[in-house]
Formats: structure tokens, sequence, C-alpha cells
């Protein structure tokens, strides 16, 4: 379908502009922007007059759940959640039942993906078999079938060598490792960060040391093998000096970090509040603020939604005993928008963080707006401001800690492809025919 996008304020994340223009949209991808290609008749006009459009956001972080966790979320409800953020590509880690360590699996989510004609779902094989680290999985075979790298979601790999030999072989293939920077003895049982605050509270604490031995652990490993490895939800001021040390140095890394730990601090735990049990925990405000001057700066790559549907159930459990994780994909863009409200950040400059940025990290040509560039695009009114309920998400996992929240920019229209996957009428109507 030939679509012609008119009125609207376009943000290129990559030239970090945004200006009035028009899109032109035909075969599923971009053919013009500005003025109209010769002969060009659109089969449909939309007004976008009052709205920004952006590339369909790039969430490296996202749980579908399926297989084998359908009684806490389902592909079909998790991928309309997708869309009504506006995101149009989502990575999801292998810590399903089973486990996404066979090219079958693979092949299996990446059908029924295509088949909902949603969001593009990027799987993540798993690293070692069952991610019990012990085995190293068939990587080709996995890649073949559709992986775009290789991680262990939050289970460690304990056997240094096993990791050494994963590296080794993710390198010889220029395979990318997705690593959680987390010793697993220095944080087995805490469930917040140590400190006042969880000695207080008489909360089991995990300490700043156990991002960064495990940091200075694969760093080195690198160094050996040469391997290029993500570093999934950094959550600590320490860990990214060490972030921006190795980037000086050279070394194929990057890292991203979880929109839950740009905003939220410790102390908003409260009185043992369980839509705060997250993993990696909240840290002090110094973490914080350094995660967002990383953030400017460059030094983390991008933000992900950490997406993780939790039963209501498991929620209701004291804080210690409750599943970490929270809804997010639905509160992808609002939550980069308030960040850079808040920190004074070009909103090119922060939505990059979940596009193009986000997309090079995957090594795709995602997340842009320019000529010849598939039709992913998000459009939303920046200023309109939504309150954070469970009867306003579409995923099947309602917990978050910003409920009650108000948050600006409400997507309006998601466009996967060059198909309209998700419209919704907000205050004026969007569309001429």
């Amino acid at each position: 379908m030939k679509i012609h996008i008119q009125g609207g304020t376009l943000i290129d994340p990559v030239a970090g502009t945004e200006q009035q223009q028009d899109v032109f949209i035909a075969a599923g991808k971009i053919v013009a922007l500005g003025a109209a290609p010769a002969g060009f008749l659109a089969a449909r006009i939309i007004d976008a007059r009052g709205l920004s459009i952006a590339p369909g956001l790039v969430d490296l972080s996202a749980r579908l759940r399926e297989p084998g966790y359908e009684h806490k979320a389902t592909l079909e409800s998790e991928m309309a959640a997708a869309l009504a953020g506006g995101v149009t590509s989502l990575v999801c880690p292998p810590d399903t039942d089973p486990v996404l360590d066979e090219p079958g699996l693979v092949e299996m989510l990446k059908f029924r993906a295509r088949n909902l004609n949603q969001a593009h779902v990027y799987p993540l094989g798993a690293l070692t078999v069952g991610l019990k680290g012990q085995t190293i999985t068939e990587m080709v075979e996995l890649t073949e079938a559709g992986c775009m790298g290789f991680s262990q979601a939050d289970v460690p790999v304990l056997d240094t060598q096993v990791l050494m030999r994963a590296l080794q072989y993710a390198s010889t293939y220029g395979y990318t490792v997705w690593l959680r920077p987390q010793d697993a003895y220095l944080a087995r049982g805490g469930v917040a960060a140590s400190g006042a605050l969880a000695s207080r509270l008489g909360l089991s604490g995990v300490p700043v040391s156990a991002e960064t031995i495990a940091l200075n652990t694969i760093f080195e490993l690198v160094r050996v093998t040469g391997a290029r490895v993500h570093l999934s939800h950094v959550s600590s001021a320490a860990g990214v000096v060490l972030m921006r040390a190795a980037k000086a140095e050279g070394l194929p890394v990057s890292c991203d970090v979880t929109v839950n730990h740009i905003h939220l601090i410790d102390v908003d735990i409260g009185y043992f509040d369980a839509q705060f049990r997250l993993d990696p925990p909240l840290r002090g405000q110094r973490d914080r603020e350094a995660i967002r001057a990383g953030l400017a700066d460059g030094t983390i790559d991008a933000i992900c939604s950490d997406h993780t549907p939790v039963d209501d159930d498991e929620k209701l459990l004291p804080f210690d005993e409750a599943t970490p994780g929270a809804t997010g994909l639905e509160l992808l863009l609002s939550l980069t928008v308030k960040w850079a409200d808040e920190a004074g950040v070009p909103l090119a400059q922060a939505l990059k963080r979940v596009s193009a940025a986000a997309a090079d990290v995957l090594k795709l040509p995602a997340g842009r707006i320019a000529c010849g560039a598939v039709a992913d695009l998000c459009l939303f009114k920046r200023d309109a401001h939504w309150r954070v309920e469970p009867r306003a998400l579409r995923s099947q996992g309602r917990n978050t800690p910003f409920l009650g929240y108000e948050l600006p920019a409400r997507v309006s229209m998601t466009i996967v492809s060059g198909h309209v996957a998700f419209e919704q009428r907000l205050e004026a109507p969007l569309e001429q025919h």
C-alpha cells in the first residue's frame, strides 16, 4: 500500500534533527521525504499534524514468555503491547521453557511471530545448553535458524573456562555474546542494592562489586579472545566508569541500561513495595545520575524496557519472595521522553538510544528514517499525557513500578514494514481518504 504521512514533525535520531516533513511509503519502504516522487498516488493519506514521526523503537530486552510461560503472557498479548508502545523490533532472551538452545525452537518462535505480522522479533540463542553453563550450544545452527546473538539471560556461567571457550567460538564466526555483568556468588540471595536502605529494611543486598568484578572478568576475556560482547543492564556508577574505559581502550563492547534504572533509585522501594523488585536491583541516586550521564555521552549505547511480564500473585508476596520483573514495552517511549525532558537532552538524541543506536548493537539497518529504509515508524503526540494504570496496558503482565504515574508521549500509530499495525485516535482525526 502507498501511504502519504503529511504535516508531521519528522525526528531523525541519526542526523539529530526535528523538522516538519512529509513521508511517502510504498512496497513497505520509505520512498521519499519532503516531496512526493513522480507518479506517486497514495492509497491512504495520514494527517500527522501535531504529531511527531520517529523511527519504530528497537527494544533490546523483551520477554515474550513463549514458549513455556503462556500463563504469564502470550505472543499475541506482548506483540500487541509492543505496537501500542511504538516498538517495531524487539530482542527476546533465551530463558523460555524449553530454552532456546535448538534450531527447531528458534524457527518455531520466528514462524509464530511472522504469522502475527506485527513487530519484528529477533531471538537470542542460548550460549550454553539448557543455560546450565556447561556445554556450548551449536551457534552456527542457531544463527542459521534466526538467532541474532547468544546469551545466558540472567543465568551466569560459573566456569570461566567455559565462558572463554564460548567467546572464542563466537569470535571465530563474528557472533555477538550478550552477558549480564553480575558475579553469581556475590549476588547470591540478594534482592536489593547493598547499602543503608537494604540494611534498614533487613533485605539481603547485592553489592556494586558483583557488577564490577564481572565486568573486569569479561573485559579481560574480550582482550584474550577478541569476541564482541554486549553487556546487558549495567546498573552502577562504577560499572559506567569501567564501560567508558573499555570503550576508550577500543574493546569491541557495547551496553544497555533498563528504562527503570534511568528514573528510579533504591529509596523508591518504600515500605517493601514488590513492584520495585527488579533484577538488577535499583541503586542509589549517584548511580542513576551516572547512568544518565553515560547515556548522554554515548558510553551507554541503548535503553531497553527489560519487559518481563509477572503474574499479579507473584507480586503480592513479601518483597524478598516476590518475582523480579516489570512490564515495560508500553512505557519505553514515554519514559525515554520523560528522561529527555528532565535532563535537557534533545529529543532526537534521546530517541537514538531506543532506535538507531540499539539497532547498531544488532548490526541491523533499523531505527532510521531514510529513503530506501524499511518503513518502521512510530507516530506519537509528545504533549499528550497518559496515566499508567493496569487497564491502560495491553500486556498480560500489568505490574510496573510506574503505576499511577502521568507520563508524556502517547502513541497514535505504529507502522511496521509499510502497514499500519496499530492506531488509536487521540484528540483529532488522524486519517483522510
